[in-house]
């Protein structure tokens, strides 16, 4: 399924110096999403910082929405992951997107101008209607968490 998403740039250098954020091949899921640093950033281990990706994007249909997340082996090899976990883009955020990058490993990371340090995810949405209720219809469950199913 294609979507149509509005994309703004911020950073004059995206789409020259810097590329325009894209899929890596045919098959991925996310288009990465790259550092718009004015100059390298070093982050200590345990650091976190807000660094820009250049672009603004408007989705428009709130059947939707986007997910910035991190890149899979930048979290495993050097401890860079989403200072937020997971980034929510709203259908109606117009603003810059910016990525929360955090450093949870033992050493410092330096990311270089242009870095791809996140991917950017659109992903379906569905809009709940909460029915307040006395009880629950009995389930399989039941209120039981962690560990509540006796699966090993």
């Amino acid at each position: 399924m294609m979507l149509d998403v509005a994309l703004k740039i911020l950073d004059p250098r995206l789409g020259d110096t810097i590329p325009l954020p894209e899929a890596a091949t045919a098959g991925s899921a996310g288009m990465d999403l790259r550092a718009a640093l004015d100059v390298p950033l070093t982050l200590a281990p345990g650091d976190s910082a807000l660094v820009p990706s250049g672009i603004a994007i408007h989705i428009g249909d709130p059947g939707w929405c986007a997910l910035i997340v991190p890149r899979s082996g930048l979290g495993h090899k050097q401890g860079l992951v989403m200072g937020n976990l997971v980034g929510v883009i709203d259908a109606d955020y117009q603003g810059p997107l910016m990525i929360s990058c955090w450093n949870r490993g033992r050493a410092p990371v330096t990311i270089g101008v242009g870095d791809r340090i996140a991917q950017l995810l659109l992903v379906p949405v569905s809009q709940a209607r909460l029915n307040i209720v006395a009880d629950f219809a009995p389930s399989t469950r039941g209120a039981g968490g962690f560990g509540s199913t006796g699966i090993k």
